[in-house]
C-alpha cells in the first residue's frame, strides 16, 4: 500500500522511470491500467486523472520522445472498452453479483433498484458527470447496466464522457504540465486534483445521508 501512495503522489516520476525502461511499451501500459480502472469493477482505486495529465505532460517534453496524440488515442479507446466491459459484467452478472458474500456488501438489490430510478432520472447527465468522478466512474457502466439501461445509449453518452475527459485531462497536462510552478510542486497539484475530483462524490453521499435522515 505504501509503494501505491507513492506511486499516485509522485506519479510524474514514476512516468518516467517507466519510459526510460520501457520505451515505447509504455503506451500499452498505460492504456491497461486506464482500461482495467474502469473496467475490472473491482479497482476503482487506480490513477486516472492523474496518470492521464502526467502522461501528457511527458508528451510536451521531446526529450521522452512520445506522441500526445498517440496517448489521447489509446487512452480514449481504454476508457470507451473499459465502460463496454464494465457494462457488459453488470448486464449478465449484475444481480448475481448481488448476493455473494463479499460483492453483495457493495452491490446489493436495493443498490441496483435505487441505481435503476437514478439513470431513469438522470439518464446522460448521470453518465457523463460520472467520468470525472474517481471511483463512481468505475460504478456508474456497472449500475447502468444493472438498472436495464439500454447498451446503445449509454454507450453514446459513455463515448461523450470519455471524450471531454480525456480532452480536458490531456490538454492541461500538456499546455500546463511543465510549466516551472507545476513542476516545483507536482506532487501537491496531483492530490488535488484528487480532491477536486473527489468533492462531487463527497457532496451526494453527504446528501443522501442527510435525506435517509429526514424519511
Amino acid at each position: 500500500m505504501p509503494n501505491f501512495i507513492d506511486f499516485i503522489i509522485h506519479i510524474d516520476s514514476h512516468l518516467i522511470t517507466i519510459v526510460n525502461q520501457y520505451g515505447n511499451a509504455t503506451y500499452l501500459i498505460l492504456f491497461a491500467i486506464i482500461f482495467i480502472e474502469t473496467g475490472a469493477v473491482i479497482m476503482p482505486f487506480l490513477p486516472g486523472d492523474s496518470l492521464l495529465f502526467a502522461a501528457s505532460a511527458l508528451a510536451a517534453n521531446p526529450k521522452y520522445n512520445l506522441n500526445i496524440w498517440l496517448f489521447f488515442t489509446l487512452f480514449l479507446l481504454a476508457c470507451l472498452s473499459g465502460d463496454s466491459i464494465n457494462f457488459c459484467i453488470g448486464h449478465f452478472i449484475g444481480k448475481g453479483l448481488s448476493n455473494h458474500s463479499l460483492f453483495g456488501r457493495l452491490i446489493n438489490k436495493d443498490s441496483l433498484e435505487k441505481a435503476e430510478a437514478f439513470f431513469e432520472k438522470y439518464g446522460a447527465m448521470a453518465i457523463i458527470l460520472a467520468r470525472f468522478m474517481p471511483i463512481i466512474r468505475t460504478f456508474a457502466p456497472f449500475s447502468a447496466a444493472g438498472s436495464g439501461f439500454a447498451y446503445r445509449r449509454f454507450i453514446r453518452f459513455s463515448f461523450t464522457g470519455c471524450l471531454l475527459w480525456v480532452a480536458l485531462c490531456c490538454t492541461c497536462g500538456y499546455f500546463f504540465g511543465n510549466l516551472p510552478f507545476v513542476q516545483e510542486h507536482f506532487s501537491i497539484i496531483v492530490l488535488g486534483i484528487i480532491v477536486v475530483s473527489l468533492i462531487p462524490a463527497v457532496v451526494g453521499f453527504i446528501r443522501s445521508k442527510i435525506t435517509t435522515t429526514e424519511e
